[in-house]
C-alpha cells in the first residue's frame, strides 16, 4: 500500500511514517516492524544494517508495495520505484536482452523503442553486445549487472536493492560498487541498500541507518563523512565501519 501521509515533503523520495509489520494472528504472530519511521531524501543513498531477521527486506517489501503495513503508512508519491534482490533471478530461457525488456514489454512499449532503451542500458552497465548471451554464460557479476539494467528499465527513480552483492566475491563486489555510484550519480537516483557488510554500507551510504533485532525499530543513524569515491580500504572507511560495528555488536549481544 503506498498512501500520501501528512508528514511528506517534497525534498523526501520516501517516508516512512510509524510503521508496523506483524505476520501471522494470534499467539504464532509475528512482529518483524515495530513502530519506524525514516524519510529518504530525493537522490540519497541510504544503507540499512542490521542483524538477521530485523526486517531489513521486509522493509523494503512494504516501500515497493509487496506487502501492506498492518499500521502507519509509506509513501513514494508520484516516484517509480524498482526492486532487485540478492539473486539475479533471470529468466534462464531469455536472453539478456530479452530478459531487460521484460518490464517494457509489461508496460506495453512499442518494440522500436525496446531495442533502443535495451542497447541504452546495456552501455550504462557495461555489457554492450552481450545481449544475445544467455544468463548461463555470464558471471555472478555480469548478471547481477543485467539484473542492474532490467530494474532500471522500469523507469524507475528509487532503487530498493536488497543484498545485491552479497554471494558476489570481493573484488568482484568493489568494482560493482564502482558502477553503482555511477549509475546512481548519472540517472540522479534514490536508493535505499540492504547489507550486512559495514563497510559496504559505509563505502556506499550518504547515510546510514541501523535497525534493531526483531522486531525491527530504527535505533540509530550515522551520516557518513567523506568524498567520494571512497575506498572501502582507506582508513576513514574503517574508522567509520568500527564505530558502527561496535554499535551493531552491542545490538546484538542484547539479543543473544
Amino acid at each position: 500500500m503506498t498512501t500520501i501521509t501528512a508528514s511528506r515533503t517534497d525534498a523526501n523520495a520516501v517516508d516512512i511514517d510509524d510503521i508496523s509489520k506483524v505476520f501471522g494472528r494470534g499467539q504464532g504472530a509475528v512482529t518483524a516492524i515495530d513502530g519506524m519511521s525514516i524519510h529518504v531524501r530525493k537522490g540519497e543513498f541510504l544503507a540499512i544494517l542490521g542483524a538477521s531477521g530485523c526486517g531489513k527486506s521486509t522493509l523494503l517489501s512494504l516501500v515497493a508495495g509487496l506487502e501492506t503495513p498492518t499500521s502507519g503508512n509509506v509513501s513514494v508519491g508520484e516516484h517509480r520505484v524498482a526492486m532487485m534482490f540478492q539473486e539475479a533471478a533471470l529468466f534462464p530461457w531469455l536472453t539478456v536482452g530479452a530478459n531487460i525488456e521484460v518490464p517494457m514489454k509489461v508496460d506495453k512499449v512499442p518494440k522500436a523503442e525496446r531495442d533502443k532503451r535495451v542497447a541504452d542500458l546495456l552501455e550504462l552497465v557495461r555489457l554492450t553486445g552481450f545481449d544475445r548471451k544467455r544468463p548461463h554464460e555470464l558471471s555472478g557479476g555480469m548478471r547481477q549487472r543485467v539484473a542492474l539494467a532490467r530494474a532500471l528499465a522500469q523507469d524507475a527513480d528509487v532503487l530498493l536493492m536488497d543484498e545485491p552483492f552479497g554471494a558476489l566475491d570481493a573484488m568482484t563486489r568493489d568494482i560493482l560498487h564502482d558502477e553503482l555510484e555511477r549509475i546512481w550519480r548519472e540517472r540522479s537516483l534514490t536508493i535505499m541498500f540492504v547489507t550486512h557488510n559495514v563497510r559496504e554500507a559505509v563505502r556506499l551510504g550518504d547515510r546510514v541507518v541501523l535497525l534493531s533485532s526483531r522486531p525491527g525499530r530504527l535505533i540509530a543513524e550515522f551520516e557518513v563523512a567523506g568524498e567520494r569515491p571512497r575506498r572501502i580500504d582507506s582508513a576513514l572507511i574503517a574508522e567509520q565501519a568500527a564505530g558502527i560495528t561496535d554499535r551493531l555488536r552491542a545490538e546484538v549481544a542484547r539479543h543473544a
